[in-house]
């Protein structure tokens, strides 16, 4: 099996984590700059991470998440969100693709024309590309972490608007998710099994 597929088939959504042991600075960038490797329309990068470590924003997080201990027992928490507007953010986002010759100006003046023309003045649009972005970063994520030893899960069961207001978040940043990482304690279930591929693939 190759490491990528021994990655995807032994990741687990953890609900156990080592409270003794936890991420340097260093860690928790790697992990954030293997996750913004995720794919996003027009190379968008429309999304945000807030790291939740310290003993006080993790007990503010906590109640927000409807007491889920993992919050407090990980090593950190990422804050994963989606932004909104992102065919203005996208002329500099895409900038260096052009500097760096994969595209050329007609390419670049397209893309934002097109930008232009399908997020502007259309909410539910952003609000889905801001969700879709920040998924794909956040399954990223997961892998990342999962690749250098260590557990996550995804955790949608969170006040939206409260960890917005409590951590401060702009107009334009949606919190996906949260994805709590760290270290494996002693009571993780393993993979659960998964459907059988011919219950979910058609060919046509």
């Amino acid at each position: 099996m190759s490491g990528i597929a021994e990655v995807i088939k032994s990741r687990i959504s953890a609900n156990s984590y080592d409270t003794e042991r936890q991420l340097t600075d260093l860690q928790i960038s790697d992990l954030i700059d293997l996750a913004t490797h995720a794919p996003s329309a027009f190379n968008l990068q429309n999304w945000n991470f807030i790291a939740v470590r310290s003993t006080d924003a993790k007990a503010r997080l906590l109640p927000l998440a409807y007491g889920q201990q993992k919050v407090v027992d990980s090593a950190v928490t990422f804050i994963v969100c989606g932004t909104l507007n992102p065919h203005q953010t996208l002329p500099a986002a895409l900038k260096p693709t052009l500097e760096a010759g994969i595209i050329d100006q007609s390419i670049y003046d397209m893309w934002l024309g097109a930008a232009q023309g399908m997020y502007h003045n259309n909410p539910q649009l952003q609000r889905d590309e801001a969700i879709r972005s920040g998924s794909l970063a956040a399954m990223t994520l997961m892998l990342a972490a999962k690749g250098q030893g260590l557990v996550s899960a995804p955790m949608i069961g969170f006040d939206q608007a409260a960890v917005a207001a409590a951590f401060e978040l702009n107009d334009s940043e949606i919190p996906v998710m949260l994805i709590t990482v760290g270290y494996p304690g002693s009571a993780n279930w393993p993979q659960k099994p998964r459907k059988a591929v011919s219950e979910v693939l058609r060919f046509v």
